[in-house]
């Protein structure tokens, strides 16, 4: 079945984590009231058709009010025709949650909030350039399940600078006993012109090497399965039925149309994104223009590394005959020489029907994945 995602870029936060590189800005309220505007202007452009999930990022969605936020989403659900009980996401800093937040994103239409915790360590937070406390978590938590937001997700991140194996698994068995239903875990990755890929020029034995940040990754899959998570992707996992539709889409080289600055779509086969500037964006898209984007044409042996790079991610792996169908490729056939090499390893598995990374694999998925991409 064809599905459509929604991606909606929020930009502006109350402050600058010093590893991000997402596109975002410090909050200004006059210009995040120009923002809206703009985005209102490219969702006018937009063609009415529909779609099946809506994802609220950023940057940090929440650092606008409730009403903002419930107004956005009832328009974007007329534009795209969400019927009741589409997977409606929206991600948001803990410290930011108001009172009544839930109760009103409920009403829009909202069934799910995925919460930015990273860590329930104080030196681990404050490094990070968090600003919440620990103790915030719970009442957040607690609010979220009394206004019944139908399913609730943590991110956490291991590999950062002075986490100890101790420290890490604090931080995963607060975030389980918490019972949510969703946990993300994600290795820390030092993204260039940030505060932490300066650092990491400086003092480079501060940060994790592979096998210290995989003793964590290992620590973390053991925990959340013993408690009763299912692991559907690399880093993420969900109890029964609350897996990341939206998410899912993605993986499974499915078409989404990304709103906002710097935010990604793609459509037929065609990858764009749009520009990264704010004024060049609120520009664009006040004066009626097309925005600014880059786009590449996915096409060949290209599309195909990229769809089992994308599908690899997931523990359900490539659907080996639906895969020959849709590209046109026998990855058993063609990719011969990368199976050979993976499967010396012990780090992909197939029959006739599935190709997957084994567990050893997940570890290092992005090498595995690479090679079936630069393969032609």
């Amino acid at each position: 079945m064809s599905l459509l995602g929604v991606y909606v870029h929020l930009p502006f936060c109350p402050y600058l984590c010093p590893y991000c590189d997402f596109a975002k800005w410090p909050l200004r309220q006059s210009v995040a009231r120009e923002y809206l505007a703009a985005l209102d202007a490219e969702l006018e452009r937009t063609g009415r058709e529909p779609a099946d999930t809506l994802f609220l990022g950023g940057g940090t969605p929440n650092a606008y009010d409730a009403e903002t936020i419930t107004s956005l989403v009832r328009r974007l659900r007329e534009r795209f025709y969400l019927q009741a009980g589409s997977e409606v996401t929206i991600e948001v800093n803990p410290e930011l949650v108001r009172a009544d937040d839930f109760a009103r994103y409920g009403a829009a239409g909202i069934t799910r909030v995925s919460i930015g915790v990273q860590s329930f360590v104080p030196a681990e937070i404050a490094l990070l350039g968090r600003k919440h406390a620990p103790g915030d978590i719970l009442p957040v938590v607690t609010a979220a399940r009394e206004a019944e937001v139908a399913s609730l997700s943590l991110d956490l991140m291991f590999g950062v600078p002075g986490q100890t194996p101790e420290s890490w698994k604090e931080s995963l068995d607060r975030a389980i006993a918490l019972d949510v239903d969703h946990i993300s875990t994600y290795g820390l990755t030092v993204e260039s012109n940030t505060p932490f890929a300066a650092w990491q020029l400086r003092e480079p034995a501060a940060f994790f090497d592979d096998v210290r940040e995989a003793e964590l990754y290992a620590t973390a899959l053991d925990r959340l399965r013993d408690a009763g998570y299912e692991q559907y992707e690399i880093s993420n996992f969900a109890r029964h039925g609350h897996r990341c539709k939206h998410n899912e889409n993605y993986w499974a080289n499915g078409e989404y149309v990304g709103l906002g600055v710097g935010a990604a779509s793609y459509r037929g086969g065609v990858r764009s994104v749009h520009v990264r500037s704010l004024e060049r964006y609120v520009a664009a898209a006040a004066a009626g223009e097309e925005i600014p984007s880059d786009g590449e044409r996915l096409e060949g042996f290209r599309r195909a590394g990229e769809a089992i790079m994308l599908a690899l991610r997931t523990t359900q792996g490539v659907r080996l005959r639906e895969f020959k169908i849709r590209y046109g490729v026998d990855i058993l056939e063609h990719y011969a020489p990368v199976l050979a090499r993976c499967s010396e390893g012990g780090l992909l598995e197939w029959t006739d029907d599935f190709m997957r990374l084994t567990e050893r694999g997940r570890f290092v998925a992005n090498d595995v994945c690479g090679a079936f991409v630069t393969f032609d």
